[in-house]
C-alpha cells in the first residue's frame, strides 16, 4: 500500500515535472517564433485627402493592406498596422506629421505625395533610416544620390518630359512656351524638359511660372485648369494653338469623371497623358471592385480610379514583399536613440520620441531587390526606377479620352501597346514615331502650326540692314514697313514652318550710310538681335558668331569693267583659239608633215623627187588631214600608226574649233583689255566698289578720275547689270559664297529655316522671287565670256603629248632600222675590197642610202652575184656616177 501510494507520488512528481519542463520548453519555442515572426509591423502613410490623388490612394492603400493581412501567404501570421496622416496639403504639416509617425518607430511611410515635400522629409529618414515610399513623388531629382532612402514606386518626371518632347519633335514643332508651378517640382520638371528638347533640337522659348501659394485647399492641378479656362476665354484654344498637359490633368478626369459638359469644353483638343499599366488579371478584378471599394472607405461619396491609385494599391504589396524578406533575413526591428538629438532635447524641442530605425538598411535593401507582379503590371528596380516606363498619348474629345498611341523609353512614340514592343527586339525609338490622328483645338484635324502668347511671350527682333543701295534686296520705308527679295524669301520661309514665329523687323542703320554688317551679327550673339536677314554674306569669321541657315542665293567676288562689241570682227574665225593655240597647232601640223615624208621616202613613190616637190608634198600632205583629203598613200606601218593617231587629234580639233566658233557667232561677245583679277593685280589701275558711284567711274576711266573696274559681289553687279549695257562680268568669280539668315548659335530656327529656303528652292518659288525682284530689262547679261569660250591649250594638252609621244617613238624605231640594214649593206658593199674608207666617204654613202629606193637597194647585191668579175672600168664608172647622184642627193638635202 505504502509501495503504491509512494509510485502514486513519484509519478506526480514526475508529472509535475514533464508539465513544467514542457511548459519551458514551450515558452521557449513560443517566444523563438514570437521573436521571428512579430504579430504586428507598423508602417505609416502621409496624404493630402481632399486632392484628386489622395483621396483615391487612401482607398487603395486601406484595401491593400487589408489584402496583404488577409493573405498569409507574404508575412504569415505577422500583420500590416496602417497610421495614416493628412497633410492638408502644407509642407509644415507634412513635415511635423512625418515626424509624428516616426515618433510612433514605423518602419517605413507610403508617401508623401508631393515632391516639394519629400525633399525634407527625405533629409530626416536619411537620418533615422525610415525608407519613404513614394507613389506620387516625380520630381526627378529626388532620384539622386542625395535621398538614398527615398524610394519612387511610380514612374519618374524624367520619362514624361521625353515623352512630352518626342510629342513636339514628331510633329515638327521646335519652340514650346512652359507653364508650370514656382516650386522645386515645378522648376525640376522644367529643367529635365529642356533637356529632352535640346536633345531634339528643341527648346522652351518662354517659361510661364506662376506661384505655388494657393487659396487652401485648392489644389495645383485646380489652378492650372484655371489657365486652361482662361486660355479659352483668350480665345487661346482655337485652330493653330496646341497645348500638351502632363499627367495631373487625366488623374484628374480620371477621379471626377465624368466632367460637366463646360468643363470639358475648357480642355478640347488638349494633349495629355496617363501611366500606363498593362491589362493583367489582377489589374481587372481591382478595378472592377473599385466602386464597392470606394462606396465602403469613402466618406464623401463615390469617385473613380485613378493611375496613381494603382500604384499606391501596389506600394503596399511592395513594402509587404520587402519586409517579408526582411524578417527571412532576420532582420531587427528594434529602434534606437539617436545621440544627435541629445542637443535638443536639452533645448526643450521633445526630440526624445525620435528614435533610429536600426534594420533600416537592410529593409531598403529588400526594398529595391523585390520583384512580383502587381495591379500595374511587373514590379522591379533597375538603377532605383521601375522598369518599363510607358505612358497613354491621349486626346480629349467630347466628354471622353481618346486614345492615340503609346510612348516607352523601348519604342518612343509608337500605336502598338508596349508590352508587345517589349518582347520584340530593341530598335532605335526615333525610327518608327507613329500616333494616331488627332483633333486639335478648334475642332480641326490639320496639324497647327504652334502657339504663340500675345500677351507674355516675347515676339522675336528681326535686324534688317538700311542700305544705301541696292533696295531690291532690302528696303526699308518711312513708315518703317520692310520689302524686297530678302524680305519675301524670309517670310516664305517662316510660312512653311509648323509653328508659328512671332517677330518684329527692326532697322539697323540710318539710312545715309551703309551699316557694317559685322556688329549687325555681333549685336546677335550678345542677345540684342534674334536673328538677322538681308544681303549678308557668309563667311568664315561670321560663322564663328552666329548660325546662318542654308544660302538662299549664290553669290562671290567678281570684276565688272567697260567692254565693247567683238561680232563686227572680219577676224572672228580666228577666236576659238588662243594664239599659243594657233601655233602648237601649226607646228604640230608641220611636224606630222616631216614625220610622214620622213617614214615614207624609202618605200613611197608619192614622197619622192626633186626638193622642191617633196617640199610641196610635205606641206599639202600636212594640211589636208585637216580635211582628210590627203591623197597620198602611206605603206609603211609607222606611217600608218602616226596618221592614225594624227587624224584622232584632228577630229577632237576641228569638233572643237566649229562648236567654239558657232558659240562664238551666235552669242554677242564682248572685249575689256581687262580680263579678270589678275591683270588688275598686276596693274596700278584705280579700283572701285558699290559705294561709288559705279557708272560714272567706269564711265571716265582712270584717265579722268573713274575707275578701271568695280570689284564686288555677284549679286550686286548682276543687278547693276540689268540696265548697264556698256560694262560686263569679266574674268572669273574670284571668291564663292552666298547670302543667309543669321541665327544665335545653336538655334533650332536656323535649322528648320535652312529646310523650308530648300523646299522652296525644290518647289521654284524661290526663283519666282528672284525674278520678280532682281530680273532686269532685256539688257542684263551674263557678262563677258571671251576667255571662257576660247579653247586654251591646256584643254589639249595631252593630246599633244600623246602624238609627240608617237613620232618620236616612231622616229626612233625608224632610225634604229635604217642603221640595221646600212649596215648590212655596207657590209656587202665592201666584200672583197681591201680599200679603207673615210669617215666623210661614210656619211655621204649612209646619206645616199637613205635617199635611195629600198628596192633598189635590195637589188642591187644580187646584180653584183651575177657578175663578180666585172672590168676595173665598169666600176669606175659606176663608182663614178654614184658618186654624182651622191653629190646631188646631197645638194638636194641641203637646200
Amino acid at each position: 500500500m505504502g509501495f503504491v501510494f509512494g509510485q502514486w507520488i513519484m509519478h506526480k512528481v514526475l508529472l509535475v515535472v514533464l508539465m513544467v519542463v514542457y511548459s519551458g520548453f514551450s515558452s521557449n519555442v513560443v517566444s523563438s517564433i514570437v521573436e521571428a515572426r512579430p504579430e504586428v509591423v507598423n508602417i505609416g502613410a502621409l496624404l493630402s485627402l481632399d486632392s484628386s490623388i489622395g483621396k483615391v490612394a487612401k482607398v487603395a492603400i486601406e484595401a491593400a493592406v487589408e489584402d496583404v493581412n488577409r493573405n498569409q501567404s507574404v508575412l504569415g501570421t505577422t500583420k500590416m498596422q496602417l497610421t495614416m496622416r493628412d497633410t492638408n496639403y502644407s509642407g509644415y504639416m507634412s513635415m511635423l506629421e512625418a515626424l509624428s509617425l516616426m515618433g510612433s518607430e514605423v518602419v517605413a511611410i507610403i508617401g508623401p505625395q508631393f515632391s516639394v515635400t519629400a525633399h525634407f522629409l527625405s533629409h530626416i529618414a536619411n537620418e533615422l533610416r525610415v525608407p519613404l515610399l513614394s507613389f506620387a513623388a516625380t520630381d526627378p531629382t529626388l532620384s539622386s544620390l542625395q535621398y538614398p532612402f527615398f524610394v519612387r514606386t511610380t514612374h519618374s518626371d524624367i520619362f514624361q518630359m521625353a515623352a512630352i518632347a518626342d510629342i513636339v519633335d514628331y510633329y515638327g514643332w521646335r519652340a514650346v512656351t512652359a507653364i508650370y508651378v514656382d516650386d522645386d517640382h515645378g522648376r525640376n520638371g522644367i529643367a529635365a524638359l529642356e533637356d529632352k528638347l535640346a536633345e531634339r533640337r528643341c527648346k522652351i522659348s518662354y517659361k510661364a511660372p506662376f506661384s505655388p501659394n494657393v487659396n487652401q485647399p485648392s489644389e495645383i492641378s485646380d489652378v492650372l485648369y484655371k489657365v486652361l479656362k482662361q486660355a479659352r476665354h483668350m480665345e487661346m484654344m482655337s485652330a493653330e494653338y496646341v497645348w500638351i498637359v502632363t499627367d495631373w490633368l487625366s488623374a484628374k478626369i480620371d477621379t471626377n469623371s465624368p466632367l460637366a459638359t463646360e468643363d470639358m469644353d475648357d480642355i478640347q483638343g488638349v494633349i495629355t497623358l496617363r501611366m500606363h499599366t498593362p491589362n493583367t488579371k489582377e489589374k481587372s478584378k481591382f478595378v472592377s471592385g473599385w466602386s464597392n471599394l470606394a462606396s465602403r472607405k469613402a466618406a464623401g461619396g463615390t469617385f473613380g480610379l485613378n493611375s496613381y491609385g494603382l500604384y499606391a494599391y501596389d506600394t503596399v504589396w511592395l513594402l509587404a514583399y520587402a519586409i517579408d524578406a526582411f524578417l527571412n533575413q532576420k532582420g531587427n526591428l528594434s529602434f534606437s536613440y539617436d545621440p544627435g538629438l541629445s542637443e535638443l532635447q536639452r533645448k526643450n524641442l521633445h526630440a526624445d520620441a525620435l528614435r533610429i530605425f536600426d534594420g533600416g538598411n537592410l529593409l531598403l535593401k529588400s526594398i529595391l531587390q523585390v520583384n512580383f507582379t502587381g495591379v500595374t503590371g511587373s514590379i522591379k528596380f533597375s538603377d532605383e526606377n521601375l522598369i518599363h516606363p510607358a505612358y497613354e498619348v491621349i486626346n480629349v474629345i467630347g466628354t471622353v479620352f481618346r486614345r492615340i498611341g503609346y510612348w516607352s523609353n523601348h519604342s518612343g512614340l509608337s500605336v502598338e501597346i508596349p508590352e508587345e514592343i517589349y518582347k520584340k527586339t530593341p530598335s532605335n525609338p526615333n525610327s518608327r514615331q507613329q500616333l494616331y490622328s488627332v483633333i486639335w483645338p478648334g475642332q480641326t484635324v490639320v496639324k497647327p502650326r504652334g502657339w504663340v502668347f500675345a500677351h507674355n511671350g516675347r515676339r522675336l527682333r528681326i535686324g534688317v540692314p538700311n542700305r544705301v543701295f541696292y533696295h531690291e534686296f532690302v528696303s526699308v520705308e518711312a513708315n518703317n514697313m520692310f520689302s524686297g527679295y530678302c524680305i519675301d524669301v524670309f517670310t516664305a520661309a517662316l510660312n512653311l514652318l509648323s509653328y508659328a514665329v512671332p517677330f518684329d523687323f527692326v532697322a539697323f542703320g540710318d539710312g545715309h550710310n551703309n551699316p557694317n554688317t559685322t556688329e549687325l551679327l555681333r549685336l546677335i550673339s550678345v542677345g540684342v538681335f534674334d536673328a538677322a536677314i538681308g544681303d549678308i554674306s557668309i563667311t568664315t569669321d561670321r560663322a564663328r558668331m552666329v548660325d546662318f541657315t542654308q544660302p538662299y542665293i549664290e553669290s562671290g567676288l567678281v570684276v565688272v569693267a567697260p567692254v565693247r562689241k567683238l561680232n563686227s570682227s572680219a577676224w572672228a574665225f580666228l577666236r576659238p583659239f588662243t594664239p599659243m593655240m594657233w601655233l602648237v597647232t601649226a607646228v604640230f601640223f608641220l611636224v606630222t608633215g616631216v614625220v610622214i615624208w620622213i617614214l615614207e621616202h624609202r618605200i613611197n613613190g608619192d614622197f619622192r623627187g626633186p626638193p622642191r616637190r617633196q617640199i610641196v608634198t610635205i606641206l599639202w600632205f600636212s594640211f589636208s588631214t585637216l580635211f582628210f583629203s590627203h591623197k597620198e598613200k602611206t605603206m609603211s606601218t609607222l606611217g600608218r600608226l602616226v596618221l592614225i593617231i594624227w587624224l584622232f587629234v584632228v577630229l577632237v580639233l576641228n569638233s572643237s574649233y566649229i562648236a567654239s566658233l558657232t558659240s562664238i557667232l551666235t552669242v554677242e561677245q564682248l572685249s575689256s583689255s581687262i580680263k579678270g583679277i589678275e591683270s588688275l593685280v598686276s596693274s596700278n589701275d584705280p579700283i572701285g566698289y558699290q559705294r561709288d558711284d559705279c557708272s560714272k567711274a567706269l564711265q571716265d576711266g582712270p584717265q579722268k578720275g573713274g575707275v578701271a573696274a568695280v570689284v564686288d559681289e555677284r549679286a550686286y553687279i548682276e543687278l547693276f547689270l540689268s540696265s548697264q549695257c556698256e560694262f560686263s562680268i569679266v574674268g572669273q568669280e574670284f571668291s564663292k559664297n552666298g547670302w543667309g539668315f543669321a541665327f544665335p548659335r545653336d538655334s533650332p530656327l536656323a535649322v528648320d529655316m535652312s529646310a523650308a529656303i530648300l523646299k522652296l528652292s525644290e518647289g521654284g518659288e524661290l526663283q519666282r522671287m528672284h525674278d520678280k525682284w532682281l530680273l532686269g530689262s532685256p539688257c542684263r547679261l551674263e557678262g563677258a565670256k571671251e576667255d571662257a569660250n576660247r579653247l586654251h591649250l591646256k584643254s589639249f594638252w595631252v593630246l599633244f603629248l600623246f602624238c609627240g609621244i608617237a613620232f618620236v617613238l616612231a622616229l626612233i624605231a625608224y632610225v634604229i632600222k635604217i642603221i640595221r640594214e646600212f649596215a648590212k649593206h655596207c657590209s656587202e658593199e665592201l666584200e672583197g675590197s681591201t680599200s679603207r674608207s673615210s669617215p666623210s666617204a661614210h656619211l655621204q654613202t649612209f646619206l645616199s642610202f637613205l635617199d635611195e629606193m629600198e628596192d633598189d637597194v635590195k637589188s642591187r647585191p644580187k646584180r653584183r652575184r651575177m657578175a663578180p668579175k666585172a672590168s676595173s672600168r665598169i666600176i669606175d664608172a659606176n663608182t663614178s656616177r654614184n658618186s654624182d647622184y651622191v653629190e646631188s642627193s646631197i645638194v638636194a638635202l641641203e637646200v
